[in-house]
């Protein structure tokens, strides 16, 4: 008679433990694996930007990896994913962490964890056009039309936004995002849809295009860093992390370096 009563307690102590140690075990398995495996598409400016002449990934993204892994002790090992796999591969434990100008949204908080915000009231939908069109292009009912070519990059929220608010223009899947700004300065679309972030780097890259709505974003939004979910230990530290960098400043600093064209 104990012995049916107690099996079913076992059983859940068990469990519980079991539970315990893979939560502490990731901290764990990153410092005695000496490195942190950050996975980032590296073709978001200013977040996080695989420089092909360097070799070295640069934004915002970038520096706060750097003060994750320093954090810990270790370093870093980048694990290139796209927009279109970057869920799949973060269920998939490709990596510990990915840092790549990811939205904090419902969808992705449903199956996956994802940190605190950084760049909050910053972010927002906005357009990239030509400079010599942008006062074609005041409202979306401007961009909405069959003679409008949107470029889009296929996987993440740009194309998701595209979808759900035009219906009438044309809509040009483009896999490479970091190219997309120059397909429109050169004339093979007219709309990139972007965040002002992005708008804002390339509009002082590149004098013939603009961002005509970037005071006026379709929508507002911050970003996260994304893992797996079920580790709640680390989430606490990745957000840990996060908290101290807004209280000292640094995350300011690189949120006007960055994301405000602020130096």
């Amino acid at each position: 008679m104990l012995k049916k009563f107690f099996l079913p307690i076992l059983m859940l102590i068990i469990f519980f433990a079991a539970v315990k140690n893979v939560e502490a075990g990731h901290i764990e398995e990153i410092l005695a694996r000496g490195t942190i495996k950050i996975g980032t598409t590296g073709d978001y400016k200013p977040m996080s930007y695989l420089n092909k002449e360097t070799g070295e990934y640069e934004g915002i993204d970038a520096e706060l990896s750097k003060i994750i892994a320093e954090s810990l002790g270790v370093k870093i090992e980048y694990i290139p994913t796209t927009w279109p796999t970057l869920t799949q591969d973060t269920l998939d434990g490709k990596f510990d962490i990915a840092l790549c100008g990811i939205s904090r949204n419902y969808a992705r908080e449903k199956v996956l964890a994802m940190s605190d915000g950084y760049g909050v009231g910053i972010f927002g939908k906005t357009v990239l056009c030509r400079k010599s069109d942008a006062k074609k292009f005041k409202t979306l009912a401007d961009i909405d039309k069959k003679n409008v070519r949107v470029m889009i990059n296929p996987g993440g929220t740009n194309e998701k936004f595209a979808h759900a608010n035009l219906k009438n223009a044309t809509l040009i899947v483009f896999e490479k995002n970091a190219e997309i700004p120059h397909q429109i300065s050169i004339g093979n679309a007219d709309i990139m849809i972007t965040e002002t972030v992005e708008a804002l780097t390339y509009i002082k890259a590149d004098k013939n295009l603009a961002a005509p709505l970037i005071n006026e974003p379709f929508t507002k939004h911050s970003c996260g860093i994304l893992m797996q979910k079920g580790d709640q230990e680390f989430l606490n530290y990745i957000n840990f992390v996060l908290a101290e960098l807004r209280m000292d400043g640094t995350l300011e600093r690189l949120e006007n370096k960055y994301l405000r064209g602020v130096e």
